[in-house]
């Protein structure tokens, strides 16, 4: 007992320093009611958040279904007792999707999770709504990235944000392809502010980092939470990061609830446009059981880092959601290697020496010549 008090406090003053550090940096809030917005949603907040969630789910599975040509979405709808719930969508075995699914749910209750508290306290004690959707594909051919979308939002009391972003996990990369996803969603969140691609994109990188395997899951993408009008673009973990440094050199950067939801619709819109030219380029590369034993053993860290780290997946399995739809997420099939180490100069240590670490895709002219050897530029 003694050494778990000794941890808690441990902990404790840890977490004190970050957040002090946090605040030197402007990137935490000060006491818990300074981070509540000053602006109060419209009236039609969550009908509103909820048919957009809708309409992306709807339209995201549509224009998969014609990319695959012959894999469909079957749909399921659920309940969930304490409030709220679903219809999941998942296509199995299609002419280029191994597995995928894309969720929609609507949830609500009296009691917080942890996972929620712990980062916002302001909300404790209020009645909560959440909605969203989310997806994750995984393509066959290992020459063909899974990806992952989410965007959400949420609200209790006098407490709502925004939250959402997309991420790309190659297996065997190529840069222009790195390039076109991230260019993609770079102008969907100019489309609201040309700032918020600067944070939001190295956000990505530390939020998609398996910290016991010191790399990233895949070359990222967008991401974002907490964004709740009060000015504050950045809400990590990392006071002392990248996201947050260049958080603290813009500033504050005030959007209003319908600028965020219009960034929601922007860079989920912006998710087919990001997708589909990877897809038609790379689903007619050939390829053996070399590529294929690869792809299966890098699904092993995609289900590492939705296991252990992810956030939705905790928040799901804390509020008692559909555990089938949770789940989802994870790969038909995956596989894990003792002491795996890519063979040096290969084109599967392309990808662990370099798309697994936070890069400047747009303004580094060495990542070409380290991909052109492998032919992984275009």
């Amino acid at each position: 007992e003694m050494v778990e008090s000794s941890t808690t406090l441990l902990t404790m003053v840890r977490s004190l320093l970050k957040r002090l550090k946090g605040r030197m940096l402007g990137t935490v809030p000060s006491p818990p009611e300074a981070a509540v917005s000053g602006e109060r949603p419209p009236a039609e907040s969550r009908e509103r958040a909820r048919a957009l969630v809708m309409g992306l789910q709807d339209e995201i599975c549509s224009g998969l279904e014609k990319i695959d040509g012959v894999g469909r979405f079957q749909e399921e709808s659920w309940d969930r007792p304490e409030g709220g719930g679903g219809r999941s969508r998942v296509m199995r075995e299609g002419r280029i999707f191994e597995q995928g699914g894309v969720n929609f749910s609507e949830v609500h209750g009296q009691e917080l999770p942890p996972s929620i508290l712990k980062q916002r306290p302001e909300a404790k004690g209020h009645p909560w709504f959440a909605t969203g959707t989310s997806m994750v594909l995984h393509p066959r051919n290992p020459f063909v990235p899974t990806v992952h979308l989410n965007y959400r939002y949420f609200e209790a009391g006098p407490v709502w944000w925004f939250g959402g972003g997309a991420d790309l996990t190659p297996f065997y990369p190529f840069l222009e392809d790195a390039r076109h996803f991230h260019r993609s969603h770079k102008q969907a969140c100019d489309s609201v502010d040309e700032r918020l691609y600067q944070v939001y994109k190295p956000w990505c990188d530390e939020y998609f980092f398996l910290k016991h395997r010191q790399e990233t899951r895949g070359i990222g993408g967008i991401f974002y939470d907490y964004q709740d009008g009060s000015g504050r673009l950045y809400r990590g973990q990392d006071p002392e990061g990248p996201a947050a440094q260049k958080a603290a050199e813009i500033g504050s950067v005030q959007l209003s609830w319908e600028q965020l939801h219009d960034l929601a619709r922007a860079n989920g819109q912006a998710f087919l446009p990001a997708y589909t030219p990877i897809v038609e380029k790379r689903n007619g590369l050939a390829y053996g059981d070399r590529e294929r034993q690869f792809q299966l053993y890098r699904r092993g860290r995609y289900v590492e880092f939705n296991l252990v780290w992810d956030r939705g997946t905790i928040f799901g399995l804390q509020t008692n959601g559909r555990t089938e739809s949770i789940l989802m997420s994870l790969p038909p099939l995956a596989r894990w290697e003792y002491g795996y180490q890519a063979q040096e100069g290969s084109r599967e240590a392309l990808l662990t020496d370099l798309f697994t670490r936070p890069q400047h895709w747009f303004d580094d002219p060495s990542l070409e010549e380290r991909c052109r050897p492998h032919q992984a530029v275009n």
